[in-house]
């Protein structure tokens, strides 16, 4: 069994993925991916991601707002996130983090909302999403001032260096894998897969985005996992299933089952 740490199925589109959520799950479940876990990326889909994962049992939800994205009406309160990840449907907070690739300019605000967010993970007892993008540092020095090892969390679709894994799973971060590892060009990505200790290791989609060898190009969608979880079981020379299992008690142990 293979768990989907991070996925957005409420982006997806689903005349690519066969017509109707229901046909996605299935065809995860076809590829031995029987969990997921969708995440919440702005105002707007806080409640949608929440009502999918209250109508699926096998899908949980996040609580949060993307670095890059406009926050709609207003930036997030703590207040907010505290109401948004109380609901047992919840199991972290995030998708939140740094991107200094998309964004540009005096980027205080998102630091600002990055500061809450971990806050509301410490408040909630409920880990952390993190999304980090050209920006390792001060996602490192933000984790570690706002006390981050608390909750700890995912370093969602990691795609930094070997130092930067080493310094997050020291806060008590898992390091996610995408369909990214499984690229050519992933030369130094491939090489962090090696390293990374199993017991701190996820694998995701991030569908529909980075959809993974052999299928790119494509709408991503959570059975995609197993390519992901069999490329890193290749690299590391073990059988898929001792990375599946090895991955899906690394999710259950994170997020605990509702």
């Amino acid at each position: 069994m293979l768990v989907d740490s991070h996925c957005h199925l409420d982006l997806l589109d689903l005349e690519q993925c066969g017509g109707s959520l229901d046909a996605v799950l299935e065809n995860a479940h076809g590829a031995g991916v029987d969990h997921c876990l969708c995440i919440s990326v702005n105002r707007r889909n806080v409640a949608t991601v929440r009502s999918i994962a209250a109508s699926y049992p096998q899908v949980f939800a996040s609580a949060g707002i993307h670095p890059n994205e406009e926050s709609g009406p207003g930036e997030p309160t703590l207040d907010d996130l505290l109401a948004w990840g109380g609901h047992p449907e919840v199991v972290a907070i995030g998708e939140t983090g740094l991107d200094y690739f998309r964004s540009e300019g005096d980027l205080e605000w998102q630091r600002d909302r990055f500061r809450r967010h971990i806050r509301a993970a410490r408040e909630t007892g409920k880990p952390l999403i993190i999304h980090c993008r050209q920006a390792a540092e001060d996602t490192m020095r933000l984790l570690r001032e706002e006390n981050a090892h608390e909750v700890g969390g995912v370093m969602h679709c990691f795609a930094e260096d070997l130092e930067t894994a080493k310094q997050s799973m020291d806060l008590g971060f898992m390091i996610s894998f995408s369909g990214i590892v499984t690229f050519k060009n992933a030369v130094e990505l491939k090489e962090v897969a090696k390293e990374v200790p199993l017991d701190a290791m996820l694998v995701e989609t991030d569908s529909p985005w980075l959809a993974p060898t052999p299928h790119r190009g494509k709408t991503n969608q959570p059975a995609y996992t197993r390519h992901v979880a069999e490329t890193v079981a290749a690299l590391r020379g073990i059988e898929l299933e001792q990375l599946a299992k090895a991955t899906t008690d690394n999710f259950f142990r994170l997020f605990p089952a509702r």
